[in-house]
């Protein structure tokens, strides 16, 4: 594929379906844990669904090496600058260590006090705290992946992180059984066994990259000098990555205040929530593959100064995403007394779930809008706006709505109800404010 000549919306559809499809498996993987965390317990469910906003750390941190690689890397290659190439990925790769280690050591401290903040049981931190300090042991490896994989990405391939993915995704059907309940000389770990098989499969992918990335010619022509840290470089990719993880692990703030509310009608609740949620993140997959497809094609269309492409990658991508997801909505809306029976027996487990998944079907077309629009300032290095949109959304919004609900003593339903409406305003002006950028900015970027 070239993305800078190709027809835009058969880029978007040819790098978005791959990496859809890769995103798939991957929240496939979650949703198998969460399965077995089912089968433990219900206690056990509601730990793994509150440990999400802690675990969110790595994956914030992962997305922002990710853009990070891939919008620098990519306007690299528009430029056709190959030194930078190089030097970049070899400095993402010294970035991606140095931060990994931060994000262990935080994930460690922070870990027990995040689940008493959201008013979780003894029993529920207990659990909690088990699973995601096994999750940090491995923080290296999950940001070693994405990183790795954000050359391909500025490059056009997300075949192979697909094919990660799908093989990531079949080992952990294997693997959780095995540890979760025992195996030959293998003790029954209970919830300390999904995380040992998190961790085992992300290290086997982690090997899969590094294989594919070897075998690349452009690679071919690194030298041990290119991994010399040099300040320029990391400070870039400091300054690219940085504001996303900022942004995107306000995603964490998010899930904390709504965990916490959510947790006033009980433990049963956040473990209907939470399986729920499983199913949300599923439906947006395509346009998580979307994401991905714009940011490669903007980030080297930007390098190479070819603006009506880039205007255009974005409003094909928010077409397509837009109509994908009220096809979902109708799908979710119809199916939601049926989906949280997949997860759990206990019927207040499979209400709470219901409920939460029928209101989310009228809020999954606001979604693209949001995510899309990030992702166009991602790509075009600017992703302090991508931070301003993401701190309001995850951090003022959240705020807002718990005060809201808690001073008109809103109910479960009531609360989603107000979280939606501010979904929809939030996604309706960054439309507005995106469309105003691309005619009077864009030319300046």
């Amino acid at each position: 594929m070239n993305l800078l000549k190709d027809e835009v919306s058969l880029l978007v559809r040819k790098l978005a379906l791959p990496a859809s499809i890769g995103t798939l498996f991957q929240t496939l993987f979650t949703i198998v844990d969460t399965f077995y965390a089912g089968k433990i317990s219900p206690e056990a469910l509601s730990a793994l669904s509150k440990s999400f906003p802690i675990y969110f750390m790595i994956i914030a941190t992962s997305i922002g090496v990710t853009v990070a690689g891939t919008s620098l890397i990519g306007s690299s290659i528009g430029e056709k600058n190959e030194k930078n190439v190089l030097t970049y990925f070899a400095n993402v790769i010294i970035y991606a260590i140095i931060i990994s280690i931060a994000v262990s050591i935080l994930g460690f401290a922070l870990g027990e006090k995040i689940f008493l903040l959201m008013n979780s049981s003894n029993e529920v931190t207990a659990l909690g705290v088990e699973y995601i300090n096994i999750i940090f042991l491995g923080t290296v490896f999950f940001i070693l992946v994405v990183a790795l994989n954000s050359f391909l990405h500025a490059e056009g391939d997300t075949v192979t992180y697909r094919n990660v993915l799908i093989f990531s995704f079949f080992l952990n059907i294997i693997l959780n059984p095995i540890f979760i309940f025992g195996f030959l000389f293998i003790p029954p770990l209970g919830i300390t066994g999904i995380g040992v098989s998190t961790l085992i499969a992300q290290f086997v992918s982690l090997l899969i990259i590094l294989i594919k990335i070897l075998k690349n010619q452009r690679l071919k022509q690194m030298t041990l000098n290119h991994f010399k840290a040099k300040y320029f470089f990391l400070k870039n990719i400091f300054f690219q990555s940085m504001p996303i993880t900022i942004a995107i692990f306000g995603y964490s703030i998010a899930a904390t205040i709504v965990f916490t509310y959510v947790g006033l009608f009980g433990e049963y609740a956040v473990a209907g929530y939470g399986s729920a949620t499983r199913i949300e993140q599923v439906l947006l997959l395509p346009v998580l593959g979307i994401n991905t497809a714009i940011i490669s094609i903007i980030a080297q269309n930007i390098g190479a100064k070819y603006y009506n492409r880039v205007e255009q990658s974005y409003y094909t991508s928010i077409k397509y995403g837009f109509f994908i997801m009220l096809i979902a909505g109708v799908v979710i809306f119809v199916s939601a007394d049926i989906v949280p029976k997949f997860f759990s027996s206990n019927n207040e487990v499979v209400m709470h779930g219901s409920i939460y998944l029928k209101i989310s079907a009228f809020i999954l077309p606001s979604y693209p809008i949001f995510f899309l629009s990030n992702g166009f300032f991602m790509a075009l290095k600017k992703s302090e706006k991508a931070m301003f949109n993401n701190i309001i959304r995850n951090v003022v919004v959240p705020i807002m709505s718990f005060y809201i609900a808690k001073s008109i003593n809103a109910d479960f339903k009531t609360f989603f109800y107000i979280w939606g409406l501010f979904q929809w305003l939030i996604s309706l002006v960054l439309i507005i404010y995106v469309r105003y950028y691309i005619k009077h900015k864009l030319v300046n970027v």
